[in-house]
């Protein structure tokens, strides 16, 4: 029996499997698409835009042109001002530059002037020393630091300890300095004071000579002997009978203290005798107060003068 021809069955196709990279699709987006495309929609968009930034009318035109003309105008007149002001800046300059050099020379002539006038009225009181000091007038010229001396001396170089460490005690405790290993002033006082007391006829330190009235202080790290700042290594000059005057103050209890610290903080201190030395007088002489001596002229008039020099 013939029957209708039957279709052929449909077979069911497999699913697809899915790509590797599925999981990746902004990676694959970027590396299958191609950024020139963006690259000529900008270009394009910036040639659009230039095109409509630039003036279409003639007034737009005009008004551009009147614009650069006026700012090439006012450049140049600017220029045109500073280069005429530049002379006169500069001459102002220069005047201001003398002036400072003038005033600067007048002030060293000053200065010139002040040490002149300082050192003739030390001549004069050592002078008036010598004149009228009567009997003593020697002894009161050497205590003054008015004249020169020499003779033979007991020297002693006293420098701060290597490093400038040390500390705990001693002389020391309680003096609120961090540095042990440096020399101070109030050391410096009691070595000068053990000399005079040691009978020292006549003291110097680096070169400076020392008077009744000279004063030992700090400022700061330094040491100043009447103002002046001394640099360590600190040389005291003490003329007088060297040997003796070393044995005298070695075994004085200021001798004592500066052994401890030569002892204890590394100060170091180097002592010897010398034949010969000479001290210089001293830089300036203050009188403090004069008095009228008993067998002056006028002996009726018993006010007293004071002042200073």
């Amino acid at each position: 029996m013939c029957g209708m021809p039957q279709p052929p069955p449909i077979r069911s196709t497999a699913s697809q499997r899915p790509r590797p990279d599925a999981s990746m699709s902004l990676l694959t987006n970027v590396m299958e698409h191609s950024l020139d495309d963006g690259y000529a929609e900008a270009a394009a968009r910036r040639e659009a835009e230039g095109k409509q930034g630039l003036p279409r009318t003639a007034s737009a035109k005009a008004w551009l042109a009147v614009g650069l003309i006026l700012t090439t105008v006012v450049v140049t007149i600017s220029a045109a001002e500073t280069r005429i002001a530049a002379p006169t800046v500069a001459k102002e300059r220069q005047e201001l530059i003398d002036r400072i050099e003038s005033e600067t020379s007048a002030a060293d002539a000053l200065e010139d002037d002040v040490d002149a006038l300082r050192d003739d009225v030390g001549e004069r009181q050592r002078e008036a020393l010598r004149e009228h000091g009567g009997d003593k007038g020697e002894l009161v010229a050497l205590l003054a630091g008015a004249t020169e001396v020499r003779g033979p001396a007991f020297k002693l170089v006293i420098d701060d300890a290597k490093g400038a460490g040390g500390g705990g005690g001693g002389p020391r405790e309680g003096s609120g300095f961090s540095d042990t290993g440096r020399v101070r002033d109030r050391d410096m006082q009691r070595v000068i004071n053990g000399l005079w007391q040691s009978g020292a006829e006549a003291i110097a330190v680096n070169g400076q000579r020392l008077t009744a009235l000279s004063a030992i202080r700090a400022a700061g790290d330094a040491i100043l002997v009447d103002n002046r700042p001394l640099v360590p290594p600190y040389t005291v000059l003490a003329v007088g009978d060297g040997e003796r005057l070393r044995t005298a103050f070695e075994d004085s209890a200021d001798g004592q203290y500066l052994k401890v610290l030569q002892e204890n903080y590394d100060i170091r201190v180097r002592t010897s005798v010398q034949d010969e030395a000479r001290l210089p007088v001293a830089p300036s002489l203050i009188v403090r107060s004069a008095q009228p001596h008993a067998g002056a002229a006028n002996t009726n008039d018993t006010d007293t003068g004071k002042g200073t020099s």
